[in-house]
């Protein structure tokens, strides 16, 4: 029986296994080395979509219930909660062992191999500030994989695989942004061998810049920091600020969707100086149109970077409308997400007495690696080392495959 190579991703999942000597990304979706790490529930046809046909679910309108960046719910209560799914209750875990079981599932498909066992990335840590939820969440994912139907599972940390996989030689700082995670590796490579000096990661990735874009963007179209007048009297005061937080986190989205909170919007309405933002966030909740934005936000991300401006569409809210989202404002708005990377980057070499003079190359993996206000904090970090540009998508897969073998 083969072992297979699993990146499980916040935002994009992979899988691999050698062929022919050298590391081979399954496409999951055809012509595709990844999929998209997402989940529709279809209400009406009673079925379970993945990838790409469930973001094509959720974008026609179709009646269900949409999840992305299930990865980040691991470690946390909402992990072990049960939810009602076309009749039955299933946990958070239980939901994303039927999608590794559908990676699983299309690799043999592919293959025509068996895989029983697996090698799956994690981050260095998945919850950088609490040891006891990335305990927790290492514990999560093991049991997903079983549900899955593997017998075992072991784990390498995701920078760890991608140095196995990347060119290279002398000093390397493997910089792996995801879409929840940053992750660092600091190693050698010297005659084709690897040896790892240091791993260090923080809980900070893609799916947070989405969101502080979402939240200075967006969301004060919908209400975000307005005011809403008391029942009584002529004081007023700023809209509960949770609703639109979980609205712009990429995980919290599926649970907004509540009559209560409907109501208390629509009273939000009756009772604001200014209602329009409210009326929007009416109807962004009885619309269920919260992930529409999330994308829209995702793509006036990538639209703004290295360009001199992006646009977030909000057509789907109200005929349009839009940000504009210029590169500038963009990199602002990153600019302290970025110096936390470089930090923790600068950390990993300190915990191999590594001075940042001392490393020869930058290796950049991950999508979210590709975002210039990383690229400047890092340049700043480590003024002397040379920019490399890796597989940013498949280098994690590629190197799980390499040591899977």
């Amino acid at each position: 029986m083969a072992r297979l190579g699993v990146d499980f991703g916040t935002s994009n999942t992979g899988a691999a296994v050698m062929a022919g000597g050298r590391p081979y990304a399954i496409p999951l979706e055809p012509g595709e080395q990844t999929l998209p790490t997402a989940i529709f529930v279809d209400f009406a046809e009673r079925k379970y979509l993945y990838g790409s046909r469930a973001a094509r679910a959720m974008m026609d309108g179709a009646e269900g219930r949409f999840m992305r960046a299930l990865k980040s719910i691991l470690g946390t209560p909402l992990a072990r909660e049960p939810r009602r799914l076309l009749n039955e209750r299933l946990t958070l875990i239980e939901l994303i062992a039927r999608f590794l079981s559908e990676i699983r599932s299309r690799a043999e498909t592919h293959t025509g191999m068996t895989f029983d066992t697996a090698l799956s990335g994690r981050p260095v840590h998945f919850h950088s500030a609490s040891t006891e939820r990335d305990a927790h969440a290492l514990a999560d994912l093991t049991e997903a994989y079983r549900l899955a139907g593997f017998k075992s599972v072991d784990f390498l940390p995701e920078p760890e695989a991608a140095a196995r996989a990347v060119d290279g030689a002398g000093r390397m700082l493997i910089v792996d942004i995801g879409g929840g995670t940053s992750d660092f590796t600091l190693c050698e490579r010297d005659g084709g061998q690897t040896r790892v000096l240091a791993s260090g990661g923080i809980r900070l990735g893609g799916t947070d810049f989405d969101k502080a874009l979402s939240l200075g963007h967006v969301m004060p179209l919908l209400g975000y920091g307005a005011q809403i007048g008391a029942e009584l009297g002529a004081k007023t005061h700023t809209a509960p600020r949770a609703l639109f937080h979980d609205l712009a986190s990429w995980e919290k989205i599926p649970f907004v969707y509540d009559a209560g909170q409907l109501r208390e919007v629509q009273k939000w309405i009756r009772l604001a100086p200014e209602p329009r933002g409210f009326e929007r966030l009416a109807d962004v909740l009885e619309s269920h149109l919260g992930h529409d934005i999330a994308y829209a936000v995702e793509a006036g991300k990538i639209a703004a970077n290295g360009a001199e401006a992006g646009e977030i569409a909000l057509g789907v809210v109200e005929r349009g409308l839009s940000v504009s989202l210029k590169a500038e404002a963009l990199t602002a708005a990153l600019a302290g997400y970025g110096d936390e990377i470089a930090d923790c980057a600068l950390d990993t070499l300190r915990m191999a007495d590594c001075a940042p003079d001392k490393v020869d190359q930058v290796v950049y993996v991950g999508g979210s690696s590709l975002l210039g206000a990383v690229r400047h904090a890092m340049s700043r970090a480590l003024p002397n080392a040379k920019p490399v540009d890796s597989e940013v998508f498949t280098a994690v897969v590629h190197g799980l495959a390499i040591a899977a073998e």
